[in-house]
Order: C-alpha cells, then sequence, then structure tokens
C-alpha cells in the first residue's frame, strides 16, 4: 500500500509537468535494492574501463538496471554533507545539480534517488536524440542511453554551502560539467564490473530539450550508452 502511494505521488508530479497524451500508458519503473556486495574489486573494473560502441539490443534484468542506476547517482547514505542525504557522485556544495534521465525503447524516465524510482517523462523512443547528431546510428539498438542534464537553480539555490562562485555562471558551468563527468565515471567503472559496454558522447541538445519541455535554467549536457557488448 505504502508503496503504491508513493509511486502516485512521484508519477503525479512528473505528468503534470509534461504535456505528453501517452504518458498515461507508462507506468512508474520501481528499481530494486541494489546488489552491493555484486561484482569485482574497484582496481580490476579500473584496469578493465574502456569505451565500447558496438552495442547489442538486449535488454538489460531489472536488478542490472537497479543497480546501474544506483552506481550511477543514487542515494548511498541517509545523511552526507549539509544533512541531504548523501549519493555515490559527487557535486559541488552536495548541490546534487545533474539530473539523470534515462531514455528506454517505449519512453524517458526521469530517476528519483531518493526514492530509488524512475519516473516516466514522456512517451516514445528518444534514444536517437540522446546521442550527436551524425552518430545517430551507432550503437542506435543499445536498450538505454542516460541523458545528463544540469539543473542550474539547484546550484544558485543549493540546500548545501551557498558559496559566492554558485552564482557565477561561469564556475557553474565548471562544476556541473565536473559533476557529470564523476558520475559517468561511475557508470563506466560498474559497466566495466558488470561485462557490459559503455560509451560516453555528446547529444542532440536541442531536439532533446525540447521534447523534454526543459526550463531555460536546465541545460542537457551529454549522453552515455549502456548495454551488452555485440558478441564477436
Amino acid at each position: 500500500m505504502m508503496l503504491k502511494k508513493r509511486i502516485k505521488k512521484v508519477s503525479s508530479y512528473t505528468a503534470e509537468s509534461v504535456d505528453n497524451s501517452s504518458l498515461k500508458n507508462l507506468k512508474p519503473i520501481v528499481l530494486l535494492k541494489p546488489e552491493t556486495d555484486n561484482g569485482g574489486s574497484v582496481l580490476k573494473a579500473l584496469k578493465q574501463r574502456k569505451t565500447v560502441r558496438e552495442i547489442s539490443n538486449k535488454k538489460l534484468p531489472l536488478q542490472v538496471l537497479s543497480n546501474l542506476i544506483w552506481a550511477a547517482c543514487g542515494v548511498n547514505r541517509k545523511k552526507g554533507p549539509f544533512g541531504i542525504p548523501g549519493r555515490t557522485a559527487a557535486t559541488a556544495s552536495n548541490s546534487q545539480e545533474i539530473d539523470l534521465y534515462v531514455a528506454l525503447e517505449e519512453g524517458t524516465y526521469l530517476y528519483n534517488a531518493i526514492h530509488h524510482i524512475l519516473v516516466p517523462v514522456i512517451a516514445g523512443d528518444l534514444r536517437t536524440l540522446a546521442i550527436g547528431q551524425g552518430q545517430a546510428t551507432f550503437g542506435d539498438k543499445a536498450p538505454i542511453r542516460l541523458i545528463y542534464v544540469a539543473d542550474v537553480n539547484k546550484l544558485s539555490n543549493t540546500s548545501g554551502y551557498r558559496e559566492p562562485g554558485l552564482q557565477n555562471p561561469e564556475i557553474q558551468k565548471s562544476y556541473y560539467f565536473v559533476d557529470t563527468g564523476i558520475i559517468a565515471g561511475n557508470v563506466y567503472l560498474f559497466a566495466a564490473s558488470q561485462g557490459l559496454a559503455s560509451w560516453f558522447h555528446n547529444c542532440n541538445k536541442p531536439g532533446l530539450s525540447a521534447k523534454l519541455n526543459l526550463r531555460a535554467d536546465q541545460k542537457i549536457l551529454f549522453g552515455q550508452t549502456v548495454g551488452y557488448p555485440v558478441k564477436k
């Protein structure tokens, strides 16, 4: 009963923010508890880390998807810096300004780390927009493309330490680029530890911004494709 209430609360908020008549056909994806004791050592993952662009269309099991999303920027402690829940990825003043969107075949979802759930944002396949326009056919059958979006408002109005630089657009830019890189690094290491392929790349920023109905202070930065490598 409590789980259903949680889903309804999170889902209704997102559905109201995007005008998409077919959105009602998408249900939130309740992710499973991450298996934190599964996988090899960090040093082994570092040794095996690499970019793999040849990715199959084989879908990831829900448990693997859950582990992947949590590894990227999930909550790993209830009380982190400044009393805010801590994440697996560091951010400036613990602002947690990078929103993680997950593009799947059926639709695109927004990761709610507090509830560890994927909330539907828009129905339809946006995976070809989640990569550079000249690379749309590369890895286009991969099951998942992550989309990194910086919410500048979360930096300007952080719940953490309000350093003066957080009001400076150039410093903000340096922070959200670095913070995105930290999350992408987590994804690379997770992929390496699980025998998955991962590829960090550019994306069609204007196309995605329009489709996701983002505010002016939400900046689409990069995409990252994840899946099983093509067997050779």
